[in-house]
Order: C-alpha cells, then sequence, then structure tokens
C-alpha cells in the first residue's frame, strides 16, 4: 500500500482552539461505538477543512483502516484534496474520470456525492476497510442516501450551520451527537475573523410570502428581488460601497442572478454570472477571471 501519510508538512499551525477541536473529536471517537454519528459545528472560516485533514492525518497514522471523506460540490473536493496533501495526506480524488484500478494504493479518498452514489452502486470501490468517513457542509441531505453504504463505519459530519436544508429531514434523525466549536463573536474576538462592516437597507420585505417548507415562496422572492426599484437599489448600493472593489453578490435564486447581471453589465461595470448550470469549464474560466481582475463583480445564483 501507498503510504499515507508522507514527511511533507503543512505550513499552516494549528491555532488553540483547532487543537481543542481535534481533541474532542478523538476523544469522542476513541470512547463511542465503531458506528457513531458525530456532527461538529464550526462557523465559515474557523478552519473546519483544517480541522478536519489534522484529524485524518492522525488517524491514519494510528489506525489501519482507510477514510473517505464526501463533498457536495467540485471545488470543495478539489480544495479537500489540496489541503489533505498539504497535511501530507495521500489521497485520490473520486470523480467522474478517476480510475479506480490503484484504489488499493490510498488510504484516503475525497469524492463529490453524486459521483461517489454512483461508484457504489455499481460496485466499483471497495469501501470494506473505511473505518472513518468526513461529511463536508453535513446539513445538505444529498448525503444520507450514502449511509447504507457504512453502517460500521465513524462517521464525522462538519457544518457552520447544523440545521438541515429539509425541515422533514431533521439532523437529529442522522447524527448522535453535536459538538459546537468556537462562536463568530469569539472568533472575532480573538482575531480569528475580521470584523464585518454591515450597511443595511430597509427594503419592506412584506410581499414575501412563507410557502409550506417554511421558505419564502419562490415566486414571491422572485418577484420582489427583480423588481425595478430593487434593481435600483442594488446598483446605487454598489455604486455607493464597492465601485472598484473585488465583489461577490449573492442572489435568492438563478433567475434574480440572471437580472442582476444584465442590471450591472448594462452599467458598463465588470460582472459575470454563475450558477449550478455552468460546465466545469465555463465555472473555472470564471473563477479564475474573479480571482486576476481586481474590481471583478462575480454575481451568483
Amino acid at each position: 500500500m501507498e503510504a499515507a501519510i508522507l514527511d511533507k508538512k503543512t505550513d499552516k499551525e494549528l491555532y488553540n482552539y483547532q487543537k481543542g477541536a481535534i481533541s474532542k473529536i478523538f476523544k469522542k471517537f476513541e470512547t463511542a461505538s465503531d458506528d457513531y454519528h458525530l456532527l461538529y459545528q464550526l462557523p465559515t472560516g474557523g478552519g473546519k477543512t483544517v480541522i478536519f485533514s489534522e484529524f485524518v492525518r492522525q488517524y491514519l497514522k494510528n489506525h489501519d483502516k482507510k477514510v473517505l471523506i464526501m463533498t457536495h460540490r467540485l471545488e470543495l473536493c478539489r480544495q479537500t484534496s489540496e489541503m489533505l496533501t498539504n497535511f501530507g495526506v495521500t489521497n485520490k480524488v473520486i470523480n467522474s474520470t478517476a480510475n479506480l484500478d490503484n484504489q488499493q494504493s490510498y488510504s484516503c479518498f475525497v469524492a463529490m456525492v453524486e459521483t461517489l452514489n454512483n461508484r457504489l452502486n455499481e460496485d466499483k470501490l471497495d469501501i470494506s476497510n473505511i473505518g472513518l468517513v468526513i461529511i463536508d457542509e453535513a446539513h445538505y441531505n444529498s448525503f444520507i442516501k450514502l449511509f447504507k453504504f457504512f453502517e460500521n463505519s465513524f462517521i464525522l459530519g462538519v457544518t457552520a450551520t447544523p440545521l438541515s436544508s429539509n425541515k422533514n429531514l431533521p439532523m437529529k434523525d442522522n447524527y448522535n451527537e453535536l459538538i459546537t466549536g468556537e462562536s463568530i463573536a469569539n472568533l472575532i474576538e480573538n482575531e480569528f475573523l475580521a470584523k464585518a462592516e454591515i450597511i443595511q437597507y430597509n427594503m419592506g420585505l412584506t410581499s414575501l410570502e412563507v410557502g409550506s417548507n417554511g421558505d419564502y415562496t419562490v415566486k414571491s422572492s422572485e418577484d420582489l428581488y427583480t423588481s425595478n426599484a430593487m434593481m435600483d437599489h442594488l446598483l446605487q448600493a454598489y455604486l455607493s460601497h464597492s465601485k472598484g472593489k473585488k465583489t461577490l453578490i449573492f442572489n435568492n435564486g438563478i433567475n434574480t442572478s440572471i437580472q442582476v447581471y444584465y442590471t450591472l453589465r448594462a452599467a458598463g461595470l465588470p460582472v459575470k454570472h454563475l450558477d449550478n448550470n455552468a460546465t466545469k469549464k465555463q465555472r473555472a474560466e470564471i473563477i479564475q477571471w474573479f480571482r486576476e481582475t481586481p474590481d471583478a463583480i462575480l454575481n451568483v445564483g
């Protein structure tokens, strides 16, 4: 078997709260049953990937079993693989083009959830010795269908928001325990996160209607956020506070995002639109453009 742990170490020194999180997780791992489901919460920017990468490194160093990490987006899959490599963990990415003929040479796998589901249903991936499964962005319900394949594995879910994306599928049904990390306030106070400058506008949201699932209905949301008044507010807010700066705009849906894109483009601003309909090539090109363009506006649907 190819060595799972290399001599290479990450240049990133773990903070004390990250080391403390790893200790808590290992303590639960060592005392709980082999099929225990543990959920760990830490705010965005707190370093969840750093924490579970070091956890994987220590796990593989001390256990003769393999690790599988699941993500729901291509970028997360790539970033996770790179972080593991930085921590000295040799890993194989399971994507749509992956050659699995050499899978026995690896102790750690990183997989997109849908690709993994296909490979498992096709019986093309050997999971007989997977002792640890890590689920990134665990609040998404797309992972639940894969739990049946790992009934004897310790599952560690990590998320910034430990609330299910579907209120009819609460996370308490799939996890035995929740461990919470540092709060946003503590991370800001100790300068691990930057303090945000927040500018608020009173937009009059009374027209929004709540649907049967507890969320605002798509129609009422789109009617509000694609209105001419809202587009004008958005444009003026950008010109007042963000002009010339790299900017991210998150929208309530694809239709709103497209409307925002055309509004900003008509104003002569450097903007591109990105949603889940983009091909891998288009996504890569847009993200590269955003990185290289100082005043780029990335509009996400």
